[in-house]
């Protein structure tokens, strides 16, 4: 647990920094580098109280020493020049371990303000090495500001939806682990703790012998591209009681220097971007791509033991696009791969940095279900917005308590694998849920049905023509149709609108980017209309008076409904996502009775009044207060003149 002093101090270091270092992945590189250079002067102190002697600062390089570099009488410039003396030549330092080299390997001073220096060595001076969890507490808490490498594709995963993971693939002591990218080691570390933490008694003592511990740590591995990852990575394992971590400066999709190593466990969050002009991968992979994401998963599925078991981050898009890649990929998966399960995570999980709209998989080599299990995590403990504030809305620990049974809910269900080959092999949430729940079809009410939307209505594409005289319509999320001209305060339509869609009295429209956040209407009236041509028009089809189209509004305006088209659009990105009308058509729905239907219009009826008349109320409130107050203002004018 992160204490107090120790979030101070590291808050205190990058606020030191932060006028010469304004960048946080470098702040946090010349903290890390500060920190190992104090830890080894407290190492070496330690040795010398225990009777042996020190082996970092010795010879040429004992004037390095912390305490010589902080000592008293030592001018700001003579303290700068040996500090960035001794960070330059520390990887030729025969005294210190191949770990340290690789710490210092580039490390430089990136300014030469001797007072920024001197301040934030004083903070550094706080810290003592004590081989205590704090440490690695207090260094994931540093690595917490690096947040988004967005130009990579990259996001720091959070560390709740790491744990989730970890908790679902349970890692055992015997089990080699792998992180092909490992950024931080936040999958490694928290596998760790997971292993730790299940090796306890009743009294919580650990069960683990001596020669488990010591091979324990041997089981690790991670990859990353990045030198400066690699670096971080290293210390936080060391500061977690790594005394000789595993983790390589490599290039998983590129080289195949490693392609014949194998892990029991594979655990990764890959970067989800690539290049211009695509990666250019070896050709030892099975599936033939340019993609990052595709690759990754690739290599993942591949380089499992046979009796092993993935959970991996992956983009939406790997679940629905239609590209000959991903084609082949989930077949893979399906087929081979023992693909489990598959949860969706609410779009806001990686704000403030990105909007990636994510889904982890789960494999199991072991696994001979007949079935996937998906499970829609819609809350995950903290606010969507980019404030990520913690909330009491939670799914996780919901899941947690399903997994074992894979257990079906209103947000969790399984398909079996032969569902899922009919549909063409696409693993999107949206194709296999019904109504938003899994719906078992022996348990509907008497003349209750569940029916898709395409059997209920069908695309129109009437256009406007030259000659016209509609007006042009919009689509809210809160109002449904308005009149364009009048209810926004600027023109947002174009000057020419004769390729307009003809919207009828009794029709609905939507639009395709903003569907899921309830962006449909019902057009009421006898005046006709025309809209942009990004909107999908329909209308119900002749036959379908089992429903009431206003009944149907209501259920396409729904929660339940909105949640679901989160889950249709095209891309991985929010506002990149776009809702064809087939996917949209393709969406099942409950029909109850006439007599029900009519029961629920006046209700919501009833309800939306009371909401009117509730905000004509507050609206006169405020206008009365307003009133007041402007008396008030007048008086005092008065007065003071």
């Amino acid at each position: 647990m992160l204490d107090s002093d120790t979030k101070r101090r590291i808050d205190t270091a990058r606020d030191t920094l932060v006028g010469k270092v304004p960048d946080p992945k470098s702040q946090v590189e010349q903290i890390t580098i500060a920190l190992i250079y104090k830890f080894m002067d407290d190492m070496d102190a330690d040795a010398e109280e225990l009777g042996g002697q020190r082996k970092f600062f010795t010879g040429d390089y004992a004037r390095y020493g912390w305490a010589k570099l902080m000592r008293s009488g030592l001018g700001g410039f003579e303290t700068l020049n040996l500090y960035a003396e001794a960070i330059g030549k520390m990887p030729e330092n025969p005294g210190i371990p191949s770990l340290f080299r690789d710490i210092f390997k580039n490390a430089y001073l990136p300014y030469r303000d001797p007072e920024t220096l001197k301040g934030f060595l004083k903070i550094i001076d706080e810290f003592t090495y004590d081989h205590s969890e704090r440490l690695g507490d207090a260094f994931e808490y540093l690595l917490s500001v690096l947040g988004s490498q967005g130009d990579a594709g990259q996001f720091r995963t959070p560390r709740h939806i790491i744990d989730l993971i970890v908790k679902l693939i349970d890692p055992k002591k015997d089990e080699t682990i792998l992180d092909p990218a490992c950024g931080t080691a936040g999958f490694l570390i928290s596998s760790y703790k997971h292993i730790l933490t299940s090796n306890v008694d009743g009294q919580g003592h650990s069960t683990l012998t001596p020669d488990e511990r010591g091979r324990l740590a041997q089981n690790f591995k991670g990859y990353d591209i990045s030198p400066d990852m690699v670096r971080l990575s290293l210390v936080n394992l060391y500061l977690h009681g790594f005394t000789n971590p595993h983790i390589d400066e490599y290039d998983t999709l590129t080289s195949d220097d490693k392609w014949n190593e194998y892990a029991d466990v594979i655990l990764a969050n890959p970067p989800f971007m690539s290049p211009k002009g695509g990666i250019k991968p070896h050709n030892r992979f099975s599936v033939q791509s340019k993609r990052s994401e595709v690759l990754f998963v690739d290599y993942i599925a591949e380089h499992l033991t046979p009796s092993g078991r993935a959970g991996i981050i992956v983009p939406q898009g790997v679940l629905t696009e239609k590209t000959q890649a991903l084609k082949k990929l989930r077949s893979l998966l399906i087929n081979q791969c023992g693909l489990n399960a598959i949860i969706t995570l609410p779009a806001g999980c990686f704000r403030p940095y990105a909007d990636a709209e994510t889904a982890v998989l789960i494999f199991d080599k072991r696994s001979q279900s007949k079935t996937v299990w998906f499970y829609e995590l819609s809350h995950d403990g903290f606010t969507p917005d980019d404030r990520r504030t913690p909330t009491k809305e939670n799914d996780i620990p919901d899941i947690l308590s399903r997994w074992p049974e894979r257990e079906d809910s209103q947000k969790s269900f399984s398909v079996s694998l032969e569902q899922i080959r009919a549909s063409g092999e696409t693993l999107s949430v949206g194709a296999f849920k019904k109504d938003g729940m899994a719906v078992d079809h022996n348990k509907l009410l008497p003349g209750w049905k569940i029916m898709n939307l395409d059997s209920l209505v069908e695309e129109i594409n009437l256009r406007a023509g030259q000659s016209h005289n509609y007006p042009v319509l919009s689509v809210t999320k809160h109002n449904g149709f308005v009149h364009s001209s009048t209810y926004f305060k600027k023109k947002v339509f174009s000057d020419n609108t004769a390729d307009y869609k003809v919207v009828l009295p009794g029709q609905f429209a939507y639009s395709t980017i903003h569907l899921d956040e309830g962006s449909i209407g019902f057009l009421i009236g006898e005046e006709p209309g025309v809209i942009s041509p990004m909107y999908k028009v329909f209308r119900m089809k002749v036959g379908s008076e089992i429903i009431d189209p206003v009944f149907l509004y209501r259920i396409l305006k729904s929660e339940i409904l909105i949640e679901k088209y989160k889950t249709l659009g095209n891309g991985s990105v929010k506002r990149r996502k776009s809702i064809s009308f087939e996917k949209f058509a393709a969406i099942s729905i409950p029909v109850p009775p006439s007599s029900v239907q009519r029961e629920v219009i006046e209700q919501s009826d009833e309800i939306l009044k009371l909401e009117q008349t509730l905000s004509a109320a507050r609206d006169r409130l405020l206008n009365e207060v307003e009133n007041i107050l402007h008396v008030v203002r007048i008086t005092q004018d008065t007065a003071a003149s």
